[in-house]
């Protein structure tokens, strides 16, 4: 008999969603797309396009008008959102939207017990949480009384410790610079390679090449979807939504390069290969 192998649900699955405010014109139209898990994916468009919308659909705390939106296999209209929050750690892109607990530890903390994390195994978690985010110093300070940069990097604490298979994150990196945006990236890198699944909402399309599938919207509507490479060889589609390209790839595009450059040392590769650049291999690579 042959052994029947059980494919797995994808991570995230929006099928045919249209959403409506009341009394309102529709902010989603139609949207349809499947993330499976493990995947990294950069989600774009200008403000008002819908992408925060499209977000919070996958927490509950928004629902389709028409369509049904699917996590790890469960339609989010029959999960309440505490349900939601074992799958998907889900960040605000305002801080002050999630931060209400009177201290940075229990700020950490809160989503963890509230998931059933008790005792010590919950300190374990919270005192390995600050530490990656270079937090511990700050643990006994209200999180109210800090900088929007580290209320930026408690709020990503407080998703990270939940340990959730998926991130959904609205725009994670404004307001970060230097080693928190590192800190942040090193957590967000670490947990695709571990097998979890980021769908990260940006306005920097240098940080959406990076990632491995581009999700572009305009209007309500998915008008692009596909890997980097592969969206950005389509400048009107992006220009149509409003996008500029990623600096490296329209450089690349200026010089005559093939295909997008997504890396400003592909584009020293590009001119090296093509006799433009007079530097060795060796020297591409060690400035890249």
């Amino acid at each position: 008999m042959e052994e029947c192998l059980t494919v797995p649900a994808p991570a995230i699955e929006f099928e045919h969603v249209t959403f409506a405010y009341p009394n309102g014109p529709p902010v989603l139209r139609d949207v349809s797309f499947r993330i499976p898990v493990g995947q990294s994916v950069a989600l774009v468009g200008v403000n008002g396009s819908g992408k925060t919308t499209l977000l919070r659909h996958l927490i509950g705390l928004l629902h389709p008008t028409e369509g049904r939106v699917r996590i790890n296999g469960v339609d989010t209209a029959a999960a309440s959102t505490g349900a939601l929050a074992r799958h998907v750690g889900f960040a605000f892109q305002k801080p002050e939207h999630q931060l209400f607990s009177a201290t940075v530890r229990e700020e950490v903390a809160f989503g963890p017990r509230n998931l059933g994390l008790r005792g010590a195994a919950l300190r374990a978690r919270v005192t390995e949480t600050l530490a990656q985010f270079d937090l511990a110093d700050l643990a006994e300070h209200p999180p109210a009384v800090l900088s929007f940069s580290l209320r930026r990097l408690i709020a990503l604490a407080s998703i990270a410790a939940l340990r959730t298979p998926i991130l959904a994150l609205d725009e994670p990196l404004v307001g970060l610079d230097g080693l928190w945006r590192r800190r942040v990236i090193a957590w967000l890198n670490a947990h695709h390679d571990s097998g979890g699944t980021v769908l990260l909402v940006t306005h920097q399309m240098r940080l959406a090449g990076k990632a491995q599938r581009v999700l572009v919207m305009h209007e309500g509507r998915l008008t692009a979807d596909g890997p980097p490479a592969e969206v950005f060889a389509h400048p009107e589609i992006l220009a149509g939504a409003g996008l500029a390209e990623p600096f490296s790839v329209a450089l690349g595009r200026a010089l005559g390069l093939p295909g997008p450059t997504l890396l400003i040392r592909e584009v020293l590769a590009g001119l090296l290969a093509s006799g433009r650049l007079p530097i060795t291999p060796a020297e591409v690579d060690a400035d890249s």
